[in-house]
């Protein structure tokens, strides 16, 4: 972060000097491998009470398959995952990264789905799907593939008067979306904006749900693998199934999960409490 982001609540926060650049490490000094970073995770666990967990980009495929290892006999554990695609934008990272590092979010997902669908771990993560996920079609995708939730970032700043100036580094946006001048920051009315991006929200929620009728079922995280194809042009389709390699039931909640998601969505329609 530049220092001429760094005001004084966020000097205060993140405990460093005001006005100085602050340099983000390319690894976190609490933890060296899966075994120390789940030592980390239920410290952070026991002192908060709270679900702890990680995101990350795919690139280094064996950590997956060590981090379902070490959570096998349920002892420690992460309660969430999100994967975050290459695709992905973020102002805080050299270009190069951005444009060229890690897996697309469909593979990488997949990717790392698979392997803990292999290992029976599924229903004890949280799977959170991240990169160009806001729009109903893609986050389709994401819930077929096995995401129960998607985050949402870039469309939602579009929504709110984001131009992707690509300017969030030097604290100069002109929109005033990702700025601490608060001269530019006048530019963004909350008590407008905040309409617009509920507005977002709400459209993206429902043609979700509506989607999610249109495959028989109540809720977007009901959607299976063979729900979805996806096109070679106009040659042929085939199922994601098919696509990533997808085991029977893989890509689906357990059945108590989906018996429950299904309560709550009759009972949001019929409005019970």
């Amino acid at each position: 972060m530049p220092g001429a982001k760094v005001n004084a609540e966020i000097a205060r926060i993140r405990g460093v000097p005001e006005g100085q650049d602050v340099v983000s490490p390319a690894r976190h000094s609490e933890f060296s491998d899966v075994d120390s970073m789940l030592d980390f995770v239920e410290k952070i666990a026991d002192a908060t009470g709270l679900p702890v967990g990680i995101k990350s980009a795919v690139g280094d495929v064996p950590f997956w398959y060590d981090l379902a290892a070490h959570m096998r006999d349920g002892s420690r554990g992460v309660d969430f995952i999100t994967i975050d695609g290459g695709e992905g934008g973020t102002g805080a990272a050299p270009l190069v990264f951005t444009d060229n590092v890690a897996l697309p979010f469909r593979v990488g997902f997949a990717e790392v789905y698979r392997i803990f669908a292999e290992a029976g771990l599924t229903d004890r993560v949280t799977w959170i799907g991240s990169g160009k996920l806001g729009l109903p079609a893609n986050a389709l995708v994401a819930f077929a593939l096995g995401a129960d939730m998607v985050n949402v970032a870039r469309e939602a700043m579009l929504a709110i008067g984001c131009i992707q100036a690509q300017k969030c580094h030097t604290d100069r946006c002109p929109t005033g979306v990702a700025t601490q001048d608060r001269w530019l920051a006048h530019g963004l009315d909350p008590a407008q904006k905040s309409h617009r991006l509920a507005s977002y929200v709400k459209t993206l929620r429902r043609d979700l749900v509506k989607l999610a009728g249109a495959a028989g079922v109540p809720h977007p995280a009901l959607i299976g693998p063979d729900d979805v194809a996806l096109l070679d042009g106009d040659r042929r389709e085939r199922s994601l199934r098919d696509v990533y390699g997808y085991r029977e039931s893989w890509g689906l909640p357990g059945r108590a999960i989906a018996d429950e998601l299904v309560r709550l969505m009759t009972e949001d329609a019929t409005g019970g409490d």
